[in-house]
């Protein structure tokens, strides 16, 4: 019981903020009615959340919770699969309702292996990849990106990151790139560099593809992860900022504690998110 309380004050609280605060930047009124703007957000889940189960377990995981949309961890989609058992998994996991956002995270460093990687990629059905790639690869990369027309979307890993800790250092490694090379914004690693991720993805947002999303109650702890709208991040103020600037990636819960049972605490995060995303979406 004090555990349901909790949850619907958190909900409560910040729908009611979401509803009365003043939208990101100038704007007042909900997102939804912002011209140019998103009318919704695509919740999804990144699969490296379910990364203790098989693929046929965290398919029926995301029906339980009615996922519409995932990227992909090889745990889920082994890379070292023959191609017709990637194929095959891609068809499972469209036959289970479920739109493909992407896969990775993919370290990428090596020409040979980058490029098998991209027909990895291609086979999987992934219309994007985010990547820990080398910075002495982005020339080749790009190269890639071009022949496969696949985006590639760079995660930041925050401060133990030596390449790409916050977005804006991901930002400089693609700026005057193929446009399909952006990135993957992961909002707790970014909140553990001092940087405001939400200002973060409005800064950077005509590249900004893909996101991971999870609650810390202490913003510089990595191991202060819990389940979304139970910690210290503003969900209302980065859902409003998403819809305004149009955002049309994935909104991608990676729920990296409990492994062993993770779908309790699933349930009620995305739970949380689509409460904060109604009361931000609903008609005036």
């Amino acid at each position: 019981m004090d555990r349901l309380k909790h949850t619907r004050r958190a909900f409560l609280g910040s729908a009611a903020a979401a509803m009365a605060a003043p939208a990101f930047g100038a704007q007042t009124g909900r997102a939804a009615s912002t011209p140019g703007g998103a009318r919704t957000l695509k919740i999804g889940i990144a699969s490296y959340s379910m990364r203790k189960f098989t693929l046929d377990q965290a398919l029926a995981m995301a029906t339980t919770i009615g996922i519409k949309y995932m990227t992909f961890k090889d745990v889920h989609l082994p890379r070292t699969d023959p191609p017709d058992t990637i194929v095959a998994n891609r068809r499972k996991i469209e036959a289970a309702g479920i739109t493909i956002m992407g896969g990775g995270t993919i370290a990428m460093k090596e020409p040979d292996q980058i490029r098998k990687d991209f027909a990895y990629a291609k086979l999987a059905g992934f219309p994007l990849i985010f990547a820990a790639p080398e910075p002495s690869a982005l020339d080749f990369i790009e190269q890639m990106v071009k022949e496969h027309d696949i985006k590639l979307a760079i995660h930041n890993h925050g401060p133990e990151d030596k390449s790409y800790p916050a977005p804006r250092d991901a930002f400089n490694a693609i700026r005057n790139r193929d446009r399909r090379m952006g990135l993957c914004v992961d909002i707790g690693h970014t909140s553990r560099t001092g940087t405001d991720f939400v200002q973060a993805i409005v800064d950077f947002k005509d590249r900004v593809y893909d996101m991971h999303v999870k609650d810390l109650s202490d913003p510089t702890n990595k191991d202060a992860q819990v389940e979304v709208g139970r910690g210290v991040f503003d969900f209302p103020r980065l859902f409003r900022a998403l819809l305004q600037i149009g955002y049309d990636g994935q909104v991608g819960l990676e729920y990296e504690i409990k492994e062993d049972a993770p779908l309790p605490g699933m349930i009620e995060s995305v739970a949380y998110m689509r409460g904060v995303l109604a009361a931000l979406t609903q008609p005036t």
